[in-house]
């Protein structure tokens, strides 16, 4: 009679009795690219935000806040220039 061993699930680092890692807020993320933007940052604060946003939350977040960034510079451009011509 063959007798099959039990198998163990797969843990993940937070099973192991580390912290568990839990993905950040969009409210969070956003705080944490624009603060990058800007260059103000308290280190405590990087450290967290680092632990608990991906990397794609950071991409995506970047990205859209170039691209706000840059359509509103130019509506700015085209309103300034439409009052002086």
């Amino acid at each position: 009679m063959i007798v099959a061993a039990p198998v163990e699930p797969k843990r993940s680092k937070a099973d192991a009795g580390g912290p568990e890692r839990r993905k950040a807020g969009p409210l969070q993320v956003v705080k944490a690219v624009l603060s990058a933007f800007i260059g103000i940052r308290r280190g405590a604060a990087h450290e967290n935000d680092a632990a608990r946003i991906t990397p794609v939350q950071a991409i995506v977040t970047g990205i859209a806040a170039a691209a706000l960034l840059v359509a509103g510079m130019a509506l700015l451009v085209h309103f300034i220039m439409s009052r002086l011509g």
